[in-house]
């Protein structure tokens, strides 16, 4: 599945017009949309605020125990439609989409990290790692969270490394079919 979510709401919406920078906007979404989601017994797993196809959309991956149906993506969109038009922290127009990060999600919070800790990842980090081939990519078991690190036991050989977080482009789950 990688990138693509299992479920997917989009809404085409207008912004204040005021200029921002993509930081501030994720931000303040953040801290508008987080209570109103979490108020429909749903977990705001990620946002993203990026251009695609030459238009601006703002994407919340939504989260809750069971899993994210169709309907879930509907509900959470009408729910934040009133935040949005109210107090909207993104300039111009825009696509609001409402979706399930997927299987193979990028773990992104603590919890997240530690709510999958034995299960198999895929690591990318910015910088490669000192090790004999100076590697970037990694695909292993994630055993720990530290503050700095995440520990992850490759695959097949068992050997145990700490990647610095600073480092992580990504660590995203990986489906298996056992």
């Amino acid at each position: 599945m990688g990138k693509h979510p299992l479920f997917s709401f989009a809404q085409n919406r207008k912004g204040d017009g005021v200029q921002k920078t993509k930081e501030d906007i994720l931000i303040a979404a953040q801290a508008l949309l987080q209570p109103v989601v979490e108020a429909q017994q749903v977990e705001l797993y990620d946002l993203e605020y990026l251009t695609e196809h030459g238009r601006q959309v703002l994407r919340l991956y939504i989260e809750k125990e069971g899993g994210i149906t169709l309907d879930d993506c509907e509900r959470i969109t009408r729910a934040v439609e009133p935040a949005l038009d109210a107090n909207d922290p993104i300039p111009g127009a825009y696509v609001l989409e409402v979706s399930s990060p997927g299987i193979e999600r990028k773990l992104i919070k603590d919890s997240h990290y530690m709510k999958n800790i034995g299960n198999l990842v895929e690591v990318r980090l910015t910088k490669p790692v000192a090790d004999q081939e100076n590697r970037k990519k990694f695909r292993g078991v994630l055993t720990g969270l530290e503050k700095d690190t995440i520990s992850i036991s490759l695959e097949p050989t068992g050997e145990t490394l700490q990647l610095p977080r600073e480092h992580l482009a990504y660590c995203r789950l990986v489906y298996t079919d056992l």
